[in-house]
This record gives C-alpha cells, sequence and structure tokens, in this order.
C-alpha cells in the first residue's frame, strides 16, 4: 500500500528497509513486480531513525519518506508532495489536527508555517505529526551528531533538525489513522470505506 501510494504521489524509485526477522515481508516485496524500481534493505535496526540513516545511500535528492502505519486518502499524500516541492527549504512535515495516536508528536508552527518547536515541548498546539515526510538529503549531515548524543527515535531525530536551525515547514493534511494495535485496524478499514462512499 505505501509503495503504491509513493508512485501514485510521484515516486520513480522507492528504497524500503524492512527488518531482517520478517522474511514474509522481505520475500513478497521481491515476488512482486513494482511499477518503478525498487531498492530493498533487509536489515533490523534499533529505531526508525537507525532506519532512515540506512537508506541515505539511496537517498542523494529531496525524498518522500513514509512509515508504514499511516493511513491516509491516497489524494491527501499526493496533494502533499505537490505542496512540499514548492517550499524553499530542507523539507516539509505532514501535519494533522486530528489526534488518535498513543504517543504523538506534537508539533508548534510559527505564521509562516516554519516547524518552530517538536515534541513536548510544542504544546500547546493543535498539530501533530501525520506520518509522512519530504526532506532533502542535507538531513543527513547530522548523522554523527544524532550518534554521538545516542538519539533513540526519528522524532528525537527530527526534533534535532529543528533545533539546528534546519527549515522545515508543517503542511496542514486532513484525518490520518495511525495503526499500532490490532483494534487500530478495524478503525483504518472503516475511514477507508466511508471516503470510498
Amino acid at each position: 500500500r505505501a509503495i503504491i501510494s509513493a508512485v501514485n504521489a510521484g515516486a520513480e524509485r522507492i528504497a524500503c528497509i524492512v527488518n531482517a526477522i520478517e522474511k514474509e515481508v522481505s520475500g513478497y516485496l521481491r515476488s512482486r513486480v513494482w511499477p518503478v524500481p525498487l531498492d530493498l534493505v533487509v536489515k533490523t535496526t534499533p529505531s526508525s531513525m537507525e532506519s532512515l540513516f540506512n537508506l541515505a545511500p539511496f537517498l542523494d535528492e529531496p525524498f518522500l519518506l513514509l512509515t508504514v502505519d499511516a493511513v491516509y486518502p491516497p489524494e491527501v499524500l499526493k496533494d502533499f508532495v505537490h505542496k512540499a516541492k514548492l517550499i524553499q527549504g530542507d523539507g516539509a512535515l505532514a501535519i494533522t489536527g486530528f489526534v488518535d495516536d498513543e504517543k504523538p508528536l506534537w508539533v508548534k508552527i510559527n505564521e509562516k508555517k516554519r516547524i518552530i518547536k517538536i515534541g513536548e515541548g510544542a504544546c500547546p498546539t493543535p498539530y501533530i505529526t501525520a506520518g509522512f515526510y519530504y526532506l532533502a538529503p542535507c538531513i543527513f549531515d547530522l548523522i554523527n551528531e544524532a550518534r554521538e548524543r545516542r538519539l533513540k527515535a526519528l522524532r528525537e531525530f527530527l526534533a534535532l533538525l529543528i533545533q539546528r536551525g534546519y527549515n522545515i515547514y508543517g503542511i496542514r493534511v486532513s484525518k490520518v489513522i495511525d495503526v499500532d494495535y490490532p483494534e487500530d485496524i478495524k478503525k483504518a478499514e472503516a475511514f477507508i470505506q466511508e471516503r470510498s462512499k
């Protein structure tokens, strides 16, 4: 689903990382014929941040980053990418006012929609990240610092980017369902059915 959504949003090549434990997933990805070239990394990493860092060799131009636990209408992603490409900066995060996440990542933006704080320090704010991002490869300049500081999650790395003055903007999107538990699947299915009416 995530791969097809990315292709429909304009992706010409896909870089994907899956953990080495879930062999069925890597097997499925290898067995399918995809509409664009697929670079597959099979590696178990300690965090989402390290997963991103392992994809860095494939990402030498602005790229769309997706997490597989976010469910959204296809047109939402396409519109986000279109708007993100128009931004003069280091990237953009999809943000939403719909909060239904066990561990929401809060985002505070200024009047120009530039992100000025991420995390608990951003509260009070109506926005959280929606699970997809458009970023420039210059973010990888902070890999060494992130590791030296022993950051353990993608959200911590995103906060570091803001702390270091990277120009990253928030683009508001509609409702996004975050699938973390089996019961969330029912919510996502109902959401998709509702949108298809």
